[in-house]
């Protein structure tokens, strides 16, 4: 079968497509062959910390290898259909249909791959392309766990999304309008109409606006790119606001603010999980949820999808497609 294998870090250009032996599933696995799969942030911080904050630089690499990776496979969500499965699968049968993420496993750039059968994974409805499906596991459950659980966005109150067009921006600003929020999106000149289109009641383009320099307050901040810091944003808090940070760089700010003030920090851990790609799977059903696709790109070209996405001006999702001969 065909892979992406990963051998060295630095530019792109170091990605190779190989042909390697198709695996076989154990007895609690599915072998599931890939229709689509993407490239996110999270793939650019595994292949070369594109994305990651100074602060974890070090970390990260000692886990990723010091001198060469140590996951020489990438990819870290998919969609496509059993194959095969181990005597042990109950869940799924041969011929199913299905997308999620095989986390904290990885390895998706690719024909095939195993994944075991209690991973965050669910069946695709007929309605879902394999490209949507694909790109709906990793953004969509972060924005989920974001707005819903920890923001715990409510009817009547305001909220900011910084970072609006991009995978998790895009889904960010639609659940909160279904929540009930007042959405004001943070995006560039070439995404506000996008943005206006998914339901933001309000576009800033901060090529010409800066929003913390001007007099609008909210309830919520959510920076999904983690470009504005919590000190230039409290100023645009609501007395009691909550600031949530994409991934965790403001860490001791959070710490403080759980002691004094009454604007807060939060992030979270946002694990995937099976409840939750059936909910948003359900809000693509009744039509209350759009998967924004930017580019495709086959799999033999991953590597010009990899430098579009580093580049990190992607609107919404990049998708890999691998084997899309019939939906």
């Amino acid at each position: 079968m065909k892979s992406i294998l990963h051998t060295q870090f630095g530019p792109p250009d170091e990605l190779q497509l190989v042909e390697v032996e198709k695996p076989t599933p154990k007895d609690n696995e599915l072998l599931i062959k890939i229709r689509a799969t993407t490239v996110t942030t999270t793939d650019c911080n595994l292949r070369n910390l594109t994305f990651a904050p100074k602060w974890a630089r070090i970390p990260f690499r000692i886990s990723l290898g010091v001198f060469k990776p140590r996951r020489q496979r990438l990819g870290v969500e998919m969609a496509g259909e059993v194959e095969a499965v181990g005597k042990d699968v109950q869940l799924f049968d041969v011929g199913d249909h299905i997308f999620g993420t095989p986390e904290p496993q990885v390895g998706t750039h690719a024909e095939y791959i195993t994944i075991a059968e209690n991973r965050a994974i669910t069946k695709k409805t007929a309605e879902m392309s394999w490209a949507e499906a694909a790109a709906l596991t990793l953004a969509g459950n972060t924005a989920l766990v974001f707005i819903r659980d920890v923001g715990r966005v409510q009817s009547g109150q305001k909220i900011l999304i910084n970072g609006a067009s991009g995978g998790v921006g895009t889904f960010a600003v639609q659940l909160a309008k279904y929540y009930g929020a007042e959405v004001t999106g943070v995006c560039g000149s070439s995404n506000v109409e996008r943005v206006k289109s998914l339901g933001a009641d309000r576009v800033i383009d901060y090529t010409k606006e800066d929003f913390t320099k001007q007099k609008e307050e909210y309830d919520i901040i959510y920076d999904v790119v983690n470009k504005i810091s919590f000190s230039r944003c409290k100023g645009s808090l609501k007395p009691k606001g909550l600031y949530l940070a994409g991934a965790g760089q403001e860490l001791f700010q959070m710490i403080w603010t759980s002691i004094v003030g009454d604007k807060k920090i939060k992030t979270a851990d946002a694990v995937p999980s099976v409840e939750n790609l059936d909910f948003l799977k359900q809000l693509i059903q009744s039509g209350d949820l759009e998967v924004v696709i930017d580019r495709s790109y086959p799999l033999e070209n991953i590597v010009e999808a990899f430098k579009y996405v580093e580049t990190g001006h992607k609107k919404g999702n990049v998708i890999i497609n691998v084997s899309i001969d019939h939906e």
